[in-house]
């Protein structure tokens, strides 16, 4: 061998595989190969510093903290039960609110459209002063 100092052997005691690009387990410090490096895989002790998973409530999806030793889904569960603030009516909010002005029309659109000489909110079709007969400033249009 040319060049005898570079890689490191892996850790796991079943593989001893020789890796020029070898990786160091965040949570133990020991080296691991590409194959050995995930927690699971070389059976880390010290996982339990790194891998944290925050279980997130399934009608609010806001973070549920759990405690070391605590069932996630026990502890999820009792969220649901005292301090969840899912609302169903909020489930179904109206995403067309915004009704237009023109008299006749029962047209309604997903954002305001406000004219600028009235003030007023129409559709897409009436959103020009000439389309809904504006009141507003007398300032003249274009027929254009």
């Amino acid at each position: 061998m040319e060049l005898p100092g570079l890689g490191q052997h892996c850790s796991e005691r079943a593989c001893k595989r020789l890796d020029f690009l070898p990786l160091k387990c965040d949570a133990c410090g020991e080296v691991y190969c590409k194959d050995h490096i995930r927690y699971d895989a070389h059976k880390c002790s010290s996982a339990y510093k790194k891998n944290v998973q925050v279980p997130v409530c399934p009608l609010c999806n806001a973070p549920v903290p759990v405690q070391k030793g605590e069932i996630p889904d026990i502890v999820v569960g009792a969220h649901m039960d005292k301090d969840c603030k899912y609302n169903p009516a909020q489930q179904k909010q109206r995403i067309f609110t915004n009704k237009c002005l023109k008299p006749g029309c029962k047209r309604k659109e997903m954002m305001k459209v406000v004219c600028e000489r009235c003030g007023g909110n129409f559709c897409i079709k009436h959103r020009h002063p000439l389309d809904h007969d504006c009141k507003g400033s007398s300032h003249p249009t274009s027929k254009a």
